[in-house]
């Protein structure tokens, strides 16, 4: 067993490597003592600062909504407007992306096999996540940044949905597209597409990279 070995808490030090055993092979396979070894703690510490797997598993959950969260509370904060626009949002959007969820997280990985079980955490998980999108919608409209439609409830419901697919269908996107979506690169292709979309509808083109323009640096 070693110590702590960065500046992070040592609850933090153990979510974050659970959040990292989860993902590579599930919830149910991951061990007590495998995340005790991980994070260079005893089991007894683990138990200590989450009661139980279960207290571990929520804490993890919860710390995927904290990220989502703050993901989205940019998108409707002061910024929200520059973020949010075809010509100038791509490159913010794409380093809103970047500080959140760095080429090395595991949260993705994690997302996907969560909310592709047939568990109550996935159903418990996708309903708190709807609901942060039904927020975000409500913030954006509210602003003056968007329309809540018809039916806010469905609205809400398809912009969750094109946010989970970049997590759900990443590999299979990388494939076809040749660059990983949530990287930086993937998403300085994919933001201007769909900021395009958002702003203008399927007949939309995005404008050209500020650069190609002339703009000034």
């Amino acid at each position: 067993m070693h110590s702590i070995r960065d500046d992070r808490t040592t609850r933090a030090v153990i979510r974050d490597e659970a959040l990292a055993l989860f993902a590579a092979s599930g919830p149910e396979a991951a061990t007590m003592r495998q995340i005790a070894a991980a994070a260079g703690v005893s089991p007894g510490l683990v138990v200590h600062h989450f009661g139980s797997k279960e207290g571990l598993r929520q804490e993890v959950d919860q710390y995927v909504l904290d990220v989502f969260e703050a993901m989205l509370g940019e998108l409707t904060g002061e910024g929200g407007a520059e973020l949010l626009d075809p010509g100038v949002g791509a490159s913010s959007l794409s380093e809103v992306f970047a500080r959140h969820l760095p080429d090395d997280s595991p949260l993705p990985g994690y997302l996907r096999r969560l909310l592709l079980s047939d568990t109550d955490a996935a159903r418990l998980l996708f309903r708190r996540l709807y609901e942060l999108s039904r927020a975000a919608l409500d913030g954006l409209t509210a602003a003056g940044l968007a329309s809540s439609g018809r039916d806010p409830a469905v609205r809400a419901a398809l912009l969750l949905s094109n946010d989970l697919a970049l997590f759900l269908l990443r590999d299979r996107l990388a494939e076809v597209l040749g660059t990983d979506p949530l990287s930086a690169d993937g998403m300085t292709r994919w933001a201007p597409e769909m900021l395009s979309i958002y702003a203008g509808g399927l007949n939309a083109t995005p404008p050209e990279p500020r650069e190609a323009q002339g703009d000034a640096p």
